[in-house]
């Protein structure tokens, strides 16, 4: 066997925070990071595939808060680096509500319906918040739960889609209340490689630097006050004064890295609370379109009796003409079904879908993509889902994020009040690079 491979630190992964966090270590004098990662790429949970001609994002797909007085840095970065992106607004998906007869819900009873839900989960915030204070429960007043098809459409888009009418979400209190569809050829993976090339050597525009480590899947990690020594799948071992964790949170409970001594208890504890949000796009390419196209009806809804099946739907004109792409997105459990059967069968149950809207006269699908990301071992979800309402979510977050002697962590989990976005995932990276420059400059009494 080799002699271990000694640096200063180790990342754990090259998404959006492991490169964000290697870059500050590099812009600050810290050169010697080994960067391992599991798969064939940079870019974790942000991941392009060509799809029926065009770019299609698998995972995240959007910048989400814009506008606002302060400025998203992940906008930031896509100005820089002229991504390219649209406009994306789904307020109007509400009024495009279908039935299974293919007829569209009165506007005034999507409204109605609409509003009832968001009393309701207000009601439930107001409830929980009394439930944190230690309030009598038997004075709360239980909203009816939704029961009919529209209703069920309704819970899911606001609760998986628009959580910011419910409860002011940071981001968008932040950094403005606009988003904006990634729509580039180059992907939305162009960012981490364009800040990536900044520290680490290309060659022919591929990245070429030994530091960073693709098909390098970690399995152990020890750790003393001495440092790290972390071992691969392939046998490689790693070692270094402080190790960076950039995997979802989706893998620390997954167990796939073992850790010598184990973790704290309180450190355990915490990571099993923390929920994974599984978010599927399924992608279906047809000869010609079909759907309603125009100003408000980029988006539509399917309400069917079982929540979630098949319900919030897309058309990509807007980001690529003429594509004839429909994208449908499917969450948690209806995720975890189709993942565990054939595409075959996910694009007979999409195409009957599409033909209670709109006629059985549509043509077939030609071509279906459909992104596993529970079952990717290296994923184990699509990212965190704190409930709203819990104001213990603050403690609980900063237990996960806690460092552990030489073991830090990072992710979009980590991210107080931008956790399960893209630039929550950049800010912690920074946090943390920070916070080891702080270590390092304490322990060496050497300032970078």
């Amino acid at each position: 066997m080799e002699d271990p491979t000694r640096c200063s630190v180790i990342i754990v992964g090259a998404g959006i925070s492991g490169i964000t966090a290697a870059k500050v270590l590099a812009d600050n004098g810290v050169e010697d990071v080994v960067i391992l990662e599991a798969e064939d790429r940079i870019g974790g949970r942000i991941r392009k595939e060509q799809f029926g001609g065009v770019t299609v994002e698998l995972g995240a797909g959007w910048i989400a808060g814009v506008g606002g007085k302060q400025s998203n840095p992940v906008w930031e970065l896509a100005r820089q680096f002229n991504l390219r992106t649209c406009f994306s607004d789904y307020s109007n998906a509400r009024y495009n509500i279908y039935d299974r007869s293919g007829k569209i819900f009165p506007s005034g009873v999507a409204a109605d319906s609409y509003q009832k839900a968001v009393n309701s989960a207000i009601q439930n915030l107001q409830n929980q918040n009394q439930l944190d204070a230690d309030a009598d429960a038997s004075q709360f007043q239980t909203p009816a739960a939704p029961k009919t098809p529209i209703e069920l459409a309704i819970d899911f888009i606001l609760h998986d889609f628009e959580m910011a009418e419910v409860e002011p979400i940071s981001t968008y209190v932040e950094f403005g209340e606009r988003e904006f569809m990634v729509a580039d050829e180059r992907g939305y993976e162009l960012l981490l490689y364009k800040m990536a090339e900044t520290f680490l050597s290309t060659l022919d525009g591929q990245i070429s630097d030994h530091r960073l480590k693709l098909n390098k899947v970690v399995r152990e990690l020890q750790h003393s006050r001495n440092g790290v020594s972390v071992k691969t799948e392939d046998g490689c071992i790693y070692e270094a004064n402080y190790v960076i964790l950039s995997v979802s949170i989706g893998v620390l409970q997954s167990h796939l890295i073992s850790f010598s001594p184990p973790l704290p208890n309180w450190k355990t504890k915490a990571m099993i609370k923390c929920e994974i949000m599984v978010y599927t796009k399924v992608f279906l390419k047809f000869p010609n379109k079909f759907w309603p196209c125009g100003p408000g009806k980029e988006f539509f809804i399917f309400a069917h009796e079982t929540r979630g099946y098949y319900t919030f739907w897309q058309h990509m004109e807007n980001a690529y003409p003429g594509s004839n792409i429909l994208v449908v997105t499917l969450t948690n459990g209806e995720s975890k079904r189709i993942e565990a059967q054939s595409d075959e069968e996910t694009m007979k149950e999409a195409m009957d879908v599409l033909r209670s809207m709109f006629g059985d006269d549509i043509p077939d699908a030609t071509h279906i993509l459909v992104p596993r990301w529970w079952n990717n071992r290296f994923q184990c979800g699509s990212y965190s889902n704190y409930p709203i309402y819990a104001n213990a979510n603050h403690q609980l977050i900063r237990d996960i994020k806690a460092p552990v002697g030489p073991i830090f962590f990072t992710g979009e989990h980590t991210s107080e009040d931008f956790s399960g976005y893209v630039h929550g995932g950049y800010l912690s990276g920074l946090d943390t690079s920070n916070a080891i420059l702080q270590e390092i400059r304490r322990n060496q009494g050497t300032m970078f």
